[in-house]
């Protein structure tokens, strides 16, 4: 049985036995892995803080001949969450990005571009800027799961859609006219449909000297939360928390 080494962040942990951890984390190699960590809740040496979700670490794990969950080894903090200022907003953000990824990964598929969207979006989620990072990973989140359709078009007709007339359906995926939205669907203002496209253009980075309230791309942060919720047939408890902030 070899060990297995990879980049990886923490996603959740739940309790097993006495001290011991059930641990889902999303490796850059391997994917998403739900491994046993022995004893994690008495030593500190193997794991110290770095179970912590959205804890970037190096992991070594083994994979067990006919078991389903690997022996999660070790994890060394290479980024902790905690290691900057933290408010509610931003640790109910960080609990969004880990439940759309412990809820939408396969086990053991990996998936570079999403590994590295996540490390993109990690390093911009502030105190300061939570909304940002929140609206660009959603986004592209939506994209990489192949539930967003050509957003400068109409997905019924095809027609090209302009800034202040694109529709957005609970029951359809990608963007309508004003003649194809049906009587469910919700505006999409300018500002959130140009801003959407710039971000299928450009890193997460670009976007973070720009001025962000809560309010900003509130309505491309619902488009894209119902496409997420409506594939993965579920309510997401973190969504409804980042409602009740506003967010």
């Amino acid at each position: 049985m070899s060990v297995l080494t990879s980049e990886a962040v923490v996603l959740r942990t739940w309790p097993v036995h006495e001290a011991d951890l059930i641990v889902s984390f999303f490796t850059r190699d391997y994917g998403k892995v739900r491994g046993v960590a022995k004893s994690a809740l008495k030593s500190r040496k193997r794991f110290g803080g770095a179970l912590e979700p959205m804890t970037v670490a190096r992991s070594w794990f083994a994979e067990r001949p006919r078991q389903e969950l690997v022996r999660l080894d070790q994890l060394e903090i290479l980024r902790s969450p905690l290691s900057i200022p933290v408010d509610h907003a931003r640790m109910t953000v960080l609990s969004f990005f880990a439940e759309v990824l412990d809820e939408a990964l396969p086990d053991h598929d990996p998936q570079e571009t999403v590994f590295r969207l996540l490390l993109a979006v990690l390093e911009q989620t502030t105190v300061e800027q939570p909304w940002m990072p929140l609206t660009y990973f959603s986004l592209w989140m939506t994209r990489l799961m192949g539930l967003l359709p050509d957003i400068a078009h109409c997905t019924a007709c095809g027609r090209a859609l302009v800034a202040g007339e694109a529709r957005f359906d609970t029951l359809g995926d990608g963007l309508f006219c004003t003649r194809h939205g049906g009587v469910n669907a919700n505006d999409l203002s300018a500002d959130s449909w140009q801003l959407a496209q710039r971000m299928l253009r450009a890193p997460a980075s670009a976007f973070a000297a720009e001025p962000w309230t809560r309010r900003r791309a509130q309505d491309l942060r619902r488009f894209t939360l119902q496409s997420l919720e409506r594939h993965l047939e579920r309510k997401l408890r973190s969504a409804e928390a980042l409602a009740r902030l506003g967010g």
